[in-house]
């Protein structure tokens, strides 16, 4: 059995592994769903930054602890993060212990709440950016639409966000269709 057979017949995306129960529930149930839910854009912002230069498998692996380590991503918790708070996760095995990362989720938190301030919420901010249709596109790696959105958020002082992490994120979550042509969850025309 290859990566692309499943014992349930359906067709996924090439890079779902079949072996991973918790990556096949990620990939039929939330991936390219749209969802902007502002507790749901938070933490997967959090995680796309942290999936840079890794793989996602990796990160979703993690995704639990994860939730325990930021407080079950908590915007108003994380801001608050000191020195103390930084050497704990720099050594919570469970994690990916990059500091540069932790820290930029911190600042990261700190802009999406001020973005929030701003716009209403981070729902509002995006929708200044993304179309009111889903997008079809599996072959991209960035897009204008990412580059544009990175720009703006680098501006903002956002970090970890290039525009190949937004593709990424716009994709996780669902504003970007972005399932093989052949995958059951493909619905494009």
């Amino acid at each position: 059995m290859d990566n692309r057979e499943f014992k349930d017949g359906k067709n996924r995306c090439f890079w779902c592994n079949n072996k991973n129960e918790l990556y096949l529930q990620y990939h039929d149930e939330e991936w390219g769903v749209l969802n902007l839910d502002e507790d749901y854009l938070f933490e997967m912002l959090i995680l796309e930054a942290f999936q840079s230069g890794l793989s996602w498998e990796t990160i979703l692996n993690k995704r639990e602890n994860f939730r325990k380590a930021f407080d079950d991503f908590d915007i108003d918790a994380i801001i608050n993060y000191d020195s103390e708070k930084v050497e704990s996760l720099l050594n919570n095995k469970g994690i990916i212990r990059n500091r540069r990362k932790i820290e930029a989720t911190i600042n990261n938190a700190r802009i999406f709440k001020n973005i929030q301030k701003e716009f209403g919420s981070f729902h509002n901010y995006l929708r200044e950016f993304i179309p009111n249709e889903v997008i079809y596109d599996n072959e991209s790696t960035e897009s204008e639409l990412s580059k544009t959105l990175s720009k703006d958020m680098k501006k903002r002082g956002m970090k970890f966000i290039g525009p190949t992490t937004i593709q990424s994120y716009l994709q996780a979550i669902g504003v970007i269709n972005a399932h093989d042509k052949d995958c059951f969850k493909y619905e494009g025309s």
